[in-house]
């Protein structure tokens, strides 16, 4: 997947919520994760493959799809606060977990990246997060396209004082 359309979109959804809420001086890349880490546990809840103990079903594909994206919202957000070069190759692995296995996983990058913020344990973090998209089901014409309809959301979020 070509991500520099996506890079630029969240470039300037960053900008504008920067400069809108005062925060142009801050460093963020904190916030950043813990926020990329609460909207995987949302993502998990809703896919609900790690509750062994009740028969509810997984939300829809949908619902899935646009908590998903919500993580590579911040995601492309950490590689523009550490100025990662936006033209990267962001590799994908073979698909060798379970879905609760993948979901640890991504934990374990996100962690491994915010004591280590390099340009490699990025691309692993970011590659680990695109298996668990792979895993969901998603194309990468999905992935896009609810990309930027969550992104026009989120921009319309903050003109309404979201």
């Amino acid at each position: 997947m070509n991500f520099e359309q996506l890079f630029e979109m969240q470039r300037q959804l960053d900008q504008h919520i920067e400069e809108k809420h005062g925060l142009q001086q801050e460093r963020l890349v904190e916030r950043k994760i813990l926020a990329l880490l609460v909207e995987v546990g949302e993502l998990a809840n809703e896919t609900r493959c790690f509750k062994f103990w009740s028969v509810k079903p997984p939300a829809a594909n949908e619902t899935i799809l646009e908590e998903y994206v919500d993580g590579i919202h911040f995601l492309l957000s950490l590689g523009l606060e550490l100025k990662i070069e936006e033209h990267i190759n962001i590799p994908t692995a073979k698909m060798n977990h379970t879905l609760t296995e993948q979901f640890l996983k991504v934990y374990e990058c996100v962690s491994h990246f915010q004591t280590n913020m390099s340009q490699d344990t990025y691309i692993n973090m970011f590659s680990q997060y695109l298996i668990l998209g792979e895993l969901l089901g998603f194309s990468t014409e999905d992935v896009k396209r609810a990309y930027v309809a969550k992104n026009e959301v989120n921009f319309q979020r903050q003109e309404q004082g979201y």
